[in-house]
């Protein structure tokens, strides 16, 4: 099974386009919808379809999940005018394909992604990879990228491998960990594709925030984008908790495996 809508090689092309089309014409409806805005990045704000991008994945898969995020994205720039010279997509594109990737039981091609992106915003000159952080009259560095650092370990561990089969199954319990799981790994994820837009495209000379200024934009972040990110876990995960016991129950009629083996 691939996906939650058990999407193969021989399914309908016609079911394919169909589904895409359903779910393209309502993540571009999401996308248009605001919600807070871009500590940072004046005039950009976050979208009420960020909180559902890892869906994407896990109830259509990498592909087909991915591809209605891509095409959603690209139909509401008719309402909501691009802001990182047109890749805004991406982000949101690799929370659904992480996603996608683990239901489909890719753990290492998940892994791979997620070290490539994790790496690639560390070694950016634009990086704070340690930030100096005041508590009182304390001043401690921490690690810019903690958070993500988590992810990972969660990732690699165990439970990276067991969320694909606790969310096939009819217990509640499990589906709702492997949701907040696989949203709390596809968020991070997300969140470090738009850091690597925000300080590569915004920047100058492409862009209008000077490289010097970076450091305090990274140190003003810092304490909120666990809040920002935790928020979107939550909801996500009630939102896809619900949703996914209302589809098993109407549409996908999936039968708990009786082989917990991976």
């Amino acid at each position: 099974m691939t996906s939650l809508f058990n999407i193969t090689k021989e399914t309908p092309k016609t079911k394919i386009i169909a589904i895409v089309s359903i779910f393209t014409a309502l993540y571009a409806i999401l996308r248009i919808i605001p919600t807070v805005p871009m500590i940072g990045a004046s005039g950009a704000s976050f979208s009420l379809s960020d909180i559902v991008a890892p869906l994407y994945g896990l109830i259509l898969g990498p592909y087909i999940g991915g591809l209605s995020v891509i095409i959603g994205s690209l139909i509401a720039f008719f309402g909501k005018p691009p802001f990182f010279m047109g890749l805004d997509f991406l982000p949101a594109t690799v929370a659904a394909f992480s996603v996608g990737l683990l239901v489909k039981r890719k753990w290492i091609c998940a892994i791979g992604l997620n070290v490539v992106l994790l790496t690639a915003f560390l070694i950016h000159p634009n990086t704070s990879v340690f930030v100096d952080y005041s508590i009182g009259s304390t001043t401690l560095t921490f690690p810019f990228a903690w958070l993500h650092i988590v992810a990972l370990i969660v990732l690699i561990s165990p439970l990276g491998r067991e969320v694909a089969q606790w969310v096939k199954t009819n217990n509640t319990t499990k589906i709702t960990v492997a949701v907040a799981i696989l949203f709390f790994i596809g968020t991070m994820m997300q969140h470090l594709m738009g850091n690597l837009l925000y300080e590569t495209i915004m920047a100058q000379p492409l862009g209008h925030i000077p490289v010097e200024s970076y450091p305090a934009n990274w140190l003003l972040v810092f304490p909120l984008y666990p809040i920002e990110r935790g928020a979107l876990i939550v909801f996500g995960t009630i939102i896809g908790t619900s949703l996914i016991k209302v589809l098993k129950n109407t549409l996908l009629h999936i039968e708990e495996p009786t082989n917990t083996k991976n």
